[in-house]
């Protein structure tokens, strides 16, 4: 499948499950704590500056965000976690919205794969092991992308490598690629693993 990366839309920002697409499209979803790069990573997949709009501050933004990419796929932009200064009624709004998207979904069984995302610097937080457990559970399919990447020295590298991968929680021979949106890193690696999970 040959997808146009210049074809592509917001086609809406969901704030409740009801507004969750029901085009007969697969889905990617990206899934990872507030400030870790999900909407670089969007950018970056697609050769785009500013498509995915980067909140000025963490945790603002509680919409599930679908892009049209090429009528083919549609990329889904979950709403990050983990920020500690969201209220506890935005707490609630985020849980409902993020699970509603996995259990309300009327298009689930076209959730091809979830982009799940860490910061490389930081390694896997509490949040991530709790969604990656979700996922275990559901029987999601993941891959994991670890954000950052042009931070770290080799050594850092080396270690960060190590313990994201050795870490009991993932699913055995869970794919893990390191990425930056500032050097392209892992970018190809990224699409590659998308399009082997939309073609099965």
């Amino acid at each position: 499948m040959k997808i146009n990366t210049n074809n592509v839309s917001l086609k809406i920002s969901a704030g409740n499950a009801s507004q969750f697409l029901r085009d007969p499209i697969p889905q990617v979803a990206f899934s990872g704590r507030s400030n870790v790069g999900k909407s670089s990573l969007i950018n970056t997949l697609l050769g785009r500056n500013s498509l995915a709009r980067v909140s000025s501050a963490p945790g603002k933004t509680i919409t599930v965000n679908f892009y049209d990419v090429d009528r083919k796929l549609f990329f889904v932009d979950l709403p990050g976690y983990g920020y500690a200064k969201r209220t506890a009624q935005d707490q609630l709004r985020w849980s409902n919205l993020v699970d509603g998207y996995f259990t309300k979904n009327p298009n689930i069984d076209l959730v091809k794969l979830v982009v799940q995302l860490v910061d490389s610097r930081i390694g896997y937080t509490n949040d991530d092991l709790d969604m990656i457990e979700y996922m275990n559970e559901a029987d999601v399919p993941y891959i994991i992308v670890a954000t950052k990447t042009d931070k770290l020295n080799k050594t850092e590298r080396e270690k960060a490598v190590r313990a994201l991968i050795t870490n009991p929680v993932l699913r055995e021979n869970t794919t893990i690629i390191l990425c930056s949106s500032q050097t392209r890193e892992g970018k190809d690696d990224v699409w590659n693993e998308i399009m082997k999970y939309i073609e099965r």
